[in-house]
């Protein structure tokens, strides 16, 4: 199969014409003048169309996305927007079923945006990652600011004993939290807050406890509930201290606590690239950073961290396995979570005393190991494309049908579209690479990381195989395995 390049983008193969062609059809049906696009653009429309059914399909919904669309794209860069719009689109809201409507309709908006730039390739992976986590950070945070004075009218504004308003602040974990968030993906957040103390200014005082804990909750509503528009993002509390049965949220003296006297070695690399979004409105942010630091990284160079993330590795693998999931990317033997292991245990060995491996960005991780000479340099190259080409692959995958998914599809349609969008002639060729880049990031691990012996393997896999068909998402059951196991954080 032959793919010729028109412009800056591939052209589409004979197979996927037919899609591309009723997609257009049904789209001018409902929008006529998406027609009058300029003939650059209605190429790359048919491109995308053919290779994105979540594309279609909001077009199709959204005349006003139509309109506006061109002058979007136009922009090589948004996310230094995202908040100021967001705001301004929310300043009209005067009930959370208004504000839940315009928030999924910014967020469809800039994820056609994102995704059509990934298809046509028209920028970098890093570019499109910090879009997807700005988009993020700026729909959470600006659901976040909305909320909080409307609750504050209701409740009384949260004071500390010296009568000093409390912010909520609230921190994104994993991906979100390194700036590296995929297309289809969860939000894990974790809600706390300076101070105890009252609400001051309404008939009845509440406890910041409890105003907070209900600000959490329609937070969670705003951004979460399935609507006729969609939903934002799926959002997981369950990384919070405690887990489900943890209060909601939790004041910085609570969550200090409990890191000191319960912290688990998964917490420490759950935390690692923690970051709080809208940091920078917040003067107690440094003071909760300040707080959280020695509990991620130790003053001394830790050992310990390899043989826990082996533990976790080995539960992935064996489930890996026994589910069949040899195609998945990011759990499968060479995929996107070894790359993250091998990065973290570095991190959390010697991150107490090089601040240059304290950074949240994976990429910006393998520099500094890269610099300290803490692998060579082919392995950290091998890692850098690695991670670049799974990433690439990961996001387009899910940009298909806005799902999260990290399995290659088994449909031939589905396999031909990604393997046109990420440049390949045909399946056959794309998988021989997907197979080369993860050999290569195994070798690395193997090496440094090594595995469980196999009767040990076999027998954490089987005690856990029932809580595994329990979670919903890896990190859940990585979780749940470092805590039952009772794995000993290092010693102070």
């Amino acid at each position: 199969m032959n793919i010729q390049r028109q412009g800056s983008i591939m052209s589409l193969p004979s197979a996927l014409l037919p899609s591309a062609e009723l997609h257009y059809q049904t789209l001018i049906s409902h929008h006529p003048q998406v027609a009058n696009w300029s003939a650059s653009l209605l190429s790359e429309l048919h491109y995308v169309l053919g290779l994105s059914q979540f594309v279609a399909q909001t077009l199709q919904r959204d005349g006003q996305l139509c309109q506006v669309l061109p002058t979007l794209l136009a922009q090589q860069s948004r996310e230094q927007n995202y908040r100021a719009e967001l705001a301004q689109w929310l300043v009209e809201c005067q009930d959370e079923a208004a504000a839940q409507k315009r928030l999924r309709q910014f967020r469809n908006q800039e994820m056609v945006y994102i995704a059509w730039r990934d298809f046509c390739a028209s920028w970098t992976l890093e570019q499109s990652l910090s879009h997807l986590s700005q988009l993020a950070e700026a729909l959470i945070f600006e659901s976040y600011q909305w909320l909080y004075q409307r609750c504050c009218q209701e409740m009384g504004t949260p004071c500390n004993a010296q009568g000093e308003a409390q912010p909520m602040l609230i921190i994104g974990m994993g991906k979100l939290g390194g700036g590296e968030l995929n297309f289809s993906s969860d939000i894990d957040l974790i809600f706390t807050y300076p101070e105890n103390g009252e609400t001051q200014g309404a008939r009845r005082s509440i406890a910041n406890a409890q105003f907070f804990t209900r600000l959490g909750q329609r937070l969670i509503k705003l951004l979460d509930q399935s609507t006729p528009d969609g939903f934002c993002y799926r959002v997981d509390m369950r990384l919070r201290p405690f887990g489900d049965s943890g209060p909601l949220a939790m004041s910085y003296a609570a969550l200090e606590d409990y890191y000191q006297e319960q912290g688990r070695d998964w917490e420490r690399y759950a935390m690692i690239k923690a970051r709080v979004m809208g940091r920078e409105m917040y003067p107690q942010y440094q003071e909760l950073r300040q707080m959280l630091r020695p509990f991620v990284f130790r003053r001394y160079i830790d050992f310990s961290a390899i043989q826990s993330l082996r533990r976790m590795k080995s539960m992935i693998s064996s489930e890996v396995r026994r589910r069949g999931l040899s195609n998945n990317i990011k759990l499968g033997a060479g995929g996107i979570r070894e790359v993250e292991f091998i990065a973290q245990v570095f991190q959390l060995i010697r991150g107490g005393r090089e601040p240059s491996l304290r950074k949240r960005g994976l990429l910006e991780t393998l520099d500094a190991i890269a610099e300290l000479d803490l692998l060579t340099g082919e392995q950290v190259q091998d890692l850098r494309d690695a991670y670049r080409f799974l990433r690439r692959l990961e996001n387009l995958l899910q940009a298909m049908a806005d799902k999260q998914t990290q399995t290659l599809p088994d449909k031939e349609d589905d396999q031909l579209r990604l393997a046109v969008a990420m440049g390949f002639a045909d399946w056959p060729n794309l998988q021989h690479e997907v197979s080369e880049q993860m050999q290569r990031v195994h070798s690395v691990f193997a090496t440094l990381i090594g595995e469980e012996d196999e009767e040990e393997e076999q027998a954490v896999a089987r005690h856990f195989h029932e809580l595994w068909d329990m979670a919903h998402k890896p990190e859940v059951i990585e979780n749940i395995i470092q805590q039952d196991l009772g794995l000993p954080n290092a010693e102070e």
